[in-house]
């Protein structure tokens, strides 16, 4: 005691012996439960972080960027001409790229009947051509164009390709019925007649005619039973005489 009478104070720090046993417990599991709880959020913050960073590279920066176009497929085409009408940005992320935009100009070459463009991670995008196949060649003036199984002039050639066909038609196009006339009748063709057949010409619909090799003829009429006219044409073919008449294929005639 001091000498006016008061008390001293002092602090002395327990040691941890003297906390009770269940005290000690009952703190642990408060701590034990505080970090439990917050575990999830710390998680999920982690996540998200790290989802965020994803994100920003992959669509954000050149890191995962285009660097190079893939071009397969082409025939007559050449990769450049496609990689042209395909006008991909380099550098550009490749989660950004418009796929289908891609698509709509390379199709807009005439000669693509279809094309599949596709992301190669990390860094590439491929674009495949299926270039249109020409079944005949219709004369323009001195040149010739190339017709596919729709119908579709596609290309315009100063000579008329060996082993395909020359259609005489008036309007050559898919939605010119004549051109439709004349498509259905070469799709029927056996393998006879195709390697024999010189022209096929189409003044009318009702009015199909095939040249053959030899000045022989084939009076096909309308493109009706043409896989039927075919095999009677096919049939015939060593027959003498130099126009088969098909039209009514039960009633054949030749002369």
């Amino acid at each position: 005691m001091s000498e006016g009478g008061g008390r001293n104070w002092r602090l002395v720090r327990a040691d941890t012996d003297a906390v009770p046993p269940s005290v000690r417990r009952f703190m642990a599991r408060a701590r034990q439960r505080r970090l439990q709880a917050a575990m999830p959020w710390a998680v999920a913050l982690g996540v998200l972080v790290t989802v965020g960073a994803l994100l920003w590279t992959v669509y954000a920066t050149p890191v995962l960027g285009v660097r190079e176009v893939r071009i397969v497929g082409t025939d007559t085409l050449t990769s450049e001409q496609v990689d042209t009408a395909a006008s991909v940005r380099l550098s550009e992320p490749l989660a950004r790229v418009d796929l289908d935009a891609i698509q709509e100009r390379v199709e807009a070459l005439p000669a693509v009947e279809r094309a599949i463009v596709t992301r190669s991670w990390p860094s590439a995008v491929q674009v495949q051509v299926v270039e249109r196949k020409p079944v005949a060649a219709v004369p323009v003036g001195k040149e010739f164009a190339l017709i596919d199984g729709a119908g579709v002039a596609f290309r315009t050639v100063a000579k008329r390709p060996a082993g395909l066909p020359l259609a005489e038609l008036a309007a050559p196009g898919p939605e010119d019925v004549n051109t439709r006339s004349a498509l259905v009748v070469l799709a029927a063709l056996t393998g006879e007649l195709r390697d024999q057949l010189v022209s096929i010409s189409v003044p009318a619909p009702a009015q199909v005619t095939l040249g053959l090799r030899k000045d022989r003829t084939i009076i096909w009429g309308d493109d009706t039973e043409s896989q039927k006219k075919a095999q009677v044409a096919t049939a015939l073919l060593e027959r003498k005489g130099d126009t088969i008449d098909v039209s009514a294929p039960t009633v054949v005639t030749i002369r």
